[in-house]
């Protein structure tokens, strides 16, 4: 119980929340670049699922993620994190990026078979490149520039 118990304490009260969710988003946006682009490369449905499932999870992880950051920048930074502005922004872009285009592919299935096909598949790309640029900017916090 005592494990427990310091777990707890440590996870609420030592450790920041941010880096344990921010590797989330990343390897879901990546996964979901790399299953749209097996998907265009291989012409399979299954991989456009999956590319599907990833993104949708990224908007969510990105939510979770986003959230535990600002808490953080407010707590360990009091609210002045480097470059917090522009990663608050490009989050912001990358959450609205993966619930639109999740929203939009529920709403539509053959949305990869549409007209709307090169529009699709980017977001998937610059999804992950946002989450790519934010990795970048939350290193320049603990390594620098």
């Amino acid at each position: 119980m005592e494990f427990f118990n310091r777990l707890i304490h440590a996870l609420t009260e030592l450790h920041p929340l941010h880096p344990m969710l921010v590797h989330f988003p990343i390897g879901l946006t990546g996964g979901g670049a790399l299953f749209i682009l097996l998907a265009l490369w291989k012409q399979n449905k299954e991989f456009e699922v999956a590319a599907f499932y990833n993104i949708s999870l990224a908007s969510i992880a990105t939510l979770l993620a986003g959230t535990a950051g600002l808490y953080d920048n407010e707590i360990n930074y009091g609210g002045e994190a480097p470059n917090a502005t522009l990663k608050i922004a490009i989050a912001t872009f990358l959450l609205i990026l993966t619930t639109t285009t999740a929203f939009l592919r529920w709403r539509n299935p053959a949305l990869f078979h549409s007209k709307a096909r090169s529009a699709y598949v980017a977001s998937y790309l610059l999804s992950f490149i946002s989450a790519l640029i934010l990795a970048f900017l939350g290193g320049v916090i603990l390594y620098g520039f």
